[in-house]
């Protein structure tokens, strides 16, 4: 289960004065809603207004100004680098999943050095990790990220620099969450295994052949955009995703080559959105996972900044990079 905190939200919605408040959930906990506007309303009096547009993360956050008093946002941290709202509530929703010691029986395959991911759900469940696996023998790393990173550990799905700061002291990490998505991000960031410990099912999984597929996948697209002879540059208008400065780089190193670069700023990324552009390929500025997770979807190929280098010969296959969001977006 997790934590809604109602208790704390109705005082902080009382403490403000608020009366009218917007709640912003992502895909997975939209079910539960209506119950919590129902808690709320009956609480504090104030009018809720239930936030219906995808939600991939703190950086989607809702510009609730001229429509709600305040916003409550669920499922996810503050990113540090964004600066602060004090009328912004951040729920971030932890689990009361646990592990006991038995569970070291499925990570005996661990190597002697080990780092520790997790996402912000499961990231109350470190410490007991960390001592199981030191009770063991283990060496066990907790890096801190930059400042899109609010906790030791934690890994966004455009962002893995609490692992690049442990980098050198590991062997492998063990990532605690479900899905793909997050592991996915530290397991295209650093060339280390990343294994998957799902703190639910209690399954123990390695990310290297998914990994692998999608990298297949991008060496493909990075092929088929070496031909193209114009380029359509997306810049994403939600306030962690918006690189529009790095936009203008690119677009203007792709001008010097003698090719055509055209800027389009977006909401959403789809296929629909995009359907409309004559140009060869397209060139993500917003969330690097946009061109990596979905370009199954995408009839031309959809590059991210890094692949962009490759297919403009400023790096090589070999020296691939994942594209991650640093601070200042």
């Amino acid at each position: 289960m997790f934590d809604f905190q109602l208790d704390n939200i109705v005082a902080w919605i009382r403490d403000g004065g608020y009366t009218s408040v917007a709640l912003q959930l992502p895909e997975g906990l939209k079910i539960r809603a209506t119950e919590i506007s129902d808690y709320i309303s009956e609480h504090t009096g104030a009018d809720t207004l239930i936030v219906g547009l995808p939600c991939y993360g703190a950086c989607d956050l809702y510009d609730y100004k001229g429509k709600t008093d305040a916003l409550v946002h669920f499922g996810h941290s503050p990113i540090p680098s964004q600066g602060e709202d004090r009328n912004v509530l951040y729920i971030e929703s932890r689990s009361d999943a646990d592990l006991d010691g038995p569970i070291l029986d499925s990570l005996e395959t661990l190597p002697e050095k080990v780092g520790l991911l997790a996402t912000i759900q499961y990231l109350d469940l470190i410490p007991k990790v960390k001592g199981i696996l030191e009770a063991s023998g283990r060496k066990v790393s907790v890096g801190k990220g930059d400042l899109r990173i609010a906790y030791p550990g934690q890994v966004l799905g455009c962002n893995c620099s609490s692992a690049e700061s442990v980098l050198d002291d590991v062997d492998a990490f063990l990532f605690l969450g479900e899905g793909d998505f997050h592991p996915l991000a530290a397991a295209f960031g650093v060339k280390k295994d990343i294994l998957v410990l799902n703190p639910v099912t209690k399954e123990v999984r390695n990310m290297a052949e998914i990994r692998d597929r999608i990298l297949r996948k991008r060496f493909a697209a990075i092929q088929s955009a070496k031909g193209a002879q114009s380029f359509l540059v997306i810049v994403c208008s939600k306030i962690g995703q918006n690189r529009s400065a790095e936009a203008d780089r690119v677009i203007e190193r792709i001008r010097s080559r003698g090719l055509k670069a055209y800027k389009a700023v977006m909401e959403e990324i789809t296929p629909i959105s995009l359907m409309s552009y004559r140009v060869d390929a397209y060139v993500n500025t917003a969330c690097p996972r946009v061109a990596m997770d979905d370009s199954a979807k995408y009839d031309r190929p959809m590059l991210t900044l890094t692949e962009l280098d490759i297919v403009l010969g400023d790096r090589e296959w070999a020296d691939y990079e994942f594209d991650q969001i640093r601070p200042g977006c």
